[in-house]
């Protein structure tokens, strides 16, 4: 127990990952909401402007701050306020839609996001060079179990924005799982032709192992004799190819350089010690420097727990 408390100490669940300005916004957020004034809305209200509407045209990192933001408000009035009062913002729009996609998502109800996708719509229209809306209407479209083409309509419009969007990405793979709208052979072919023409360091380059990590995690839900033996999942094939890899780029100082590169970090960290590949896992973990993503640790249990226990065993005989 002394290790796990030491550990602790060390590491932290952090949405923003390494984005300093994010998690400052997110600090002065949970304190100046705790008031409720006018006064305060409107100042939350300049803060979130601020800091979205920096760096225009990066927009790997306004979709990360504006992800990290929908959910960390999806209980809160702010979003809908906010696009209330600026109804031609584009940013209050879309933060708008996609807080409330993530509400009914907490929730786990499907929730009435018509006015959600009406504000995507809309900010589209106000910022037409923007991906975010259409990322946005993404979300929607999911929640909706919209059908196929009207989805891959949507898709389209992300990719002419923004070719690597990793959240519009992640999004696909999503929907085209058999879980949802489409099947294990959607999602292969999908993630073969990503692979195809995708750069190696392109924000969206985690969506093969995320596809992998996510048939690894269906066979232990299974039970039985395949979860006994799940981990030859990372021996064979696709899935040994992937983790390859990534496991001989991705860790490479500055290799990852978009917004959510440590979160793409854990999800290597986790599916090396998956695969008993321990020596490689501790130049992940090294890498991650303590920051800890939900998922894919909250799979198995408390994320900060599962994370520093794998952690652990990957230095075990240094």
């Amino acid at each position: 127990m002394g290790f796990l408390s030491n550990r602790r100490k060390r590491t932290r669940l952090a949405p923003e990952l390494d984005d300093q300005e994010l998690g400052r916004l997110l600090k002065s957020l949970l304190a100046t909401t705790r008031t409720g004034t006018i006064a305060t809305t409107d100042l939350c209200m300049a803060q979130m402007s601020r800091l979205l509407d920096q760096d225009p045209g990066d927009w790997d990192r306004r979709t990360h701050r504006i992800s990290v933001l929908a959910d960390f408000l999806a209980a809160s009035h702010l979003p809908r306020s906010w696009a209330a009062r600026e109804p031609r913002n584009a940013t209050a729009l879309v933060l708008h839609a996609w807080s409330q996609v993530a509400q009914a998502r907490a929730q786990d109800r499907p929730g009435d996001t018509s006015d959600a996708a009406e504000s995507c719509l809309r900010a589209a229209e106000l910022a037409p060079d923007d991906p975010t809306p259409w990322v946005a209407l993404l979300k929607v479209a999911r929640r909706e179990r919209w059908k196929q083409p009207h989805v891959f309509g949507v898709w389209n419009e992300v990719l002419a924005r923004d070719r690597w969007n990793r959240e519009a990405y992640m999004n696909m793979l999503g929907y085209l799982a058999p879980e949802e709208a489409g099947s294990r052979m959607q999602v292969l072919d999908f993630v073969d032709a990503l692979g195809a023409r995708m750069p190696a360091n392109a924000p969206c380059v985690a969506t093969e192992l995320t596809a992998q990590v996510f048939q690894y995690h269906a066979i232990l839900g299974r039970g039985g004799y395949e979860a006994l033996v799940a981990r030859t999942h990372w021996s064979q094939g696709t899935a040994a190819q992937a983790l390859d890899r990534a496991a001989h780029t991705w860790g490479q100082p500055g290799f990852l350089r978009h917004a959510k590169s440590l979160a793409d970090l854990n999800l290597l960290a986790h599916a090396l010690m998956a695969a008993d590949r321990r020596v490689e896992a501790r130049t992940a973990f090294e890498a991650v420097g303590g920051i800890v993503t939900a998922w894919p640790w909250q799979s198995a249990g408390d994320p900060l727990t599962e994370f520093e226990q794998a952690q652990r065993r990957a230095t075990v005989g240094l």
